[in-house]
């Protein structure tokens, strides 16, 4: 259904990052990639040209060859009057016959881009074209491309790779400088000098099949089955694989590999809470201040996107992804920095620190709405006054969210304002929503009536003006003053309910000990002082 720059194009939007970009930066890296193409295709052409005199079965000649057989695939159809293409069948043959000669996939596009050359110009066409076929689409008012995750994986199908390249990243961190100099010397690269980033960076351009990569690259040719199984055993173990079974065969494994790190997304968010990987961020840009741009460049994202872990997680970029940007080296420094202990694997060891620093915070929920700094410091957390009241709020979502409640950022972003800024807004369907805000209170009970129902009252107005119903307002503090109650029970304006932090916690620790819990959205709009114990007894 679609020629040589669709073909381009679906590289690049395939590619990791590339899910949600602007146009104008789309077209940016298909002429960046176009110059690439076309300068690979130039050197090779040099190769094959220089080969036309000897007889010796060299690189030259094995570009040679497949030039010629890609030549009569493309031109069979001149022959009967059709217009020229490859098929999917010939492609299939051509992919065979690129393997057997040691071409890589990189090498094989450049060779077809002297016989079907790819076009320079019209980007927004094959853009076009690609929407027209229902593969991605286009927000022309912001001017920016969608593809689904879902297309993402059928595309690589079809490109047969399988394995997304950040995860083929992880695996190549795994690998001795030997092992990378036997992939690159299997497909005719250079070796000698290069450094172990630049080889890794090089397979990975290459677009050399990861199941090609296990199977026999790695090796050399005088070892045996067994020792290649336990080679992959020792990098299941590497990449911090949790496996039941890893596989008897050789095969086996390279399955449950591939397998494993295309549905690890959803565990490795899960992982770390939202303001966990919030913390883990941050505290790597203080360790790594060149992380962002090192984000922006291997994830190919514009230099003007301004990057937040709500960005990362809408284009899958997971805590992990991060981590394995990063060298062995890098990560062994910002571990060391981190003063975290030096056994173990230090990337899974700074994770763990930040699930533990929010596990902490939510069994100590109740100091922090009482901003105590003297019993969070008892139980082991470093933490500033000024950031308390933050922290209580990110802490607040994170139970919610471990509820099985939907805390919807994108829409608190939506209605929030420079004046006006919500603290927390759980969807309870497409129309329906509550308004949270989480308050912290030092001596005595929470008694800001007025200034707090002005501000709720607020949000509700620009929750209603975005065409969504405000069904409560949900006020979470350590306590409440007996004024405060009244006051929220007798507002006909909105609908309040009030829900003291160590309520909060009850039905958490209620709903964590259940095997199937039972809890909705709905029992916290009830309105007035909530009654937690009975909440929490019937979860």
């Amino acid at each position: 259904m679609s020629g040589a720059q669709v073909g381009l194009l679906i590289n690049i939007l395939t590619r990791d990052g590339n899910s949600i970009a602007r146009t104008s930066w789309v077209e940016t890296l298909y002429n960046e990639e176009f110059s690439k193409l076309k300068k690979s295709s130039k050197e090779l052409q040099e190769k094959i040209d220089a080969s036309e005199n000897t007889e010796d079965f060299n690189k030259g000649m094995q570009l040679s060859i497949y030039q010629d057989c890609l030549k009569v695939a493309f031109l069979n159809d001149e022959k009967i009057n059709r217009e020229a293409k490859i098929t999917d069948d010939e492609i299939s043959i051509l992919n065979v016959l690129a393997d057997r000669l040691n071409i890589s996939m990189d090498e094989a596009s450049a060779i077809e881009h002297m016989i079907d050359p790819v076009p320079q110009n019209n980007t927004l066409e094959g853009l076009n074209e690609l929407r027209e076929m229902g593969v991605l689409f286009i927000n022309r008012k912001r001017s920016e491309v969608f593809v689904a995750d879902e297309v993402v994986t059928i595309l690589n199908e079809i490109q047969g790779k399988e394995l997304a390249d950040k995860h083929t990243l992880r695996i190549l961190r795994c690998f001795s400088d030997s092992e990378l100099s036997n992939i690159l010397k299997h497909y005719g690269k250079k070796v000698r000098g290069i450094e172990r980033g630049v080889k890794i960076q090089e397979i990975i351009s290459s677009r050399v099949a990861i199941r090609h990569i296990l199977h026999r690259d790695i090796f050399g040719s005088n070892e045996t089955q067994n020792q290649r199984k336990e080679r992959l055993k020792t990098l299941i173990t590497d990449l911090d694989l949790n496996l039941d079974k890893i596989g008897t065969t050789l095969d086996d494994r390279i399955d449950v590999i591939i397998n494993t790190l295309n549905e690890s997304a959803n565990g490795e968010f899960e992982a770390l809470s939202a303001a966990g990987f919030k913390e883990l961020y941050s505290t790597l840009q203080v360790h790594f201040p060149e992380l962002e741009g090192l984000l922006k460049n291997e994830f190919e994202l514009e230099d003007t996107e301004e990057l937040d872990t709500d960005k990362l997680r809408a284009l899958s970029i997971t805590p992990v992804d991060i981590l394995f940007l990063l060298t062995n080296e890098q990560v062994k420094i910002i571990r060391n920095k981190m003063s975290l202990s030096k056994r173990g694997n230090a990337r899974q060891l700074i994770l763990e620190s930040f699930a533990n620093a929010n596990d902490k915070l939510i069994e100590n929920y109740c100091a922090l709405a009482r901003r105590d700094l003297a019993s969070l410091k008892t139980a082991g957390i470093e933490i500033a006054e000024a950031e308390i009241g933050v922290k209580f709020e990110e802490i607040t979502k994170e139970i919610f969210e471990a509820l099985n409640l939907v805390v919807d950022e994108d829409f608190r972003k939506v209605i929030n304002t420079a004046k006006d800024k919500a603290d927390i807004i759980i969807a309870l369907s497409d129309d329906d929503v509550i308004i949270g805000e989480a308050k912290t209170c030092k001596n005595g009970d929470f008694a800001k009536y007025s200034s707090t129902s002005r501000q709720v009252k607020a949000y509700v107005t620009r929750c209603e003006s975005q065409g969504r119903r405000v069904a409560q307002v949900l006020i979470i503090a350590p306590s409440f003053s007996d004024d405060f109650v009244e006051s929220a029970e007798m507002d006909t304006e909105v609908n309040i309910s009030l829900l003291e932090a160590q309520g909060l916690k009850l039905i958490y620790d209620a709903f964590k000990a259940r095997r199937h819990p039972k809890f909705s959205a709905r029992l916290l709009t009830k309105g007035g002082l909530l009654k937690a114990e009975l909440i929490a007894k019937n979860i």
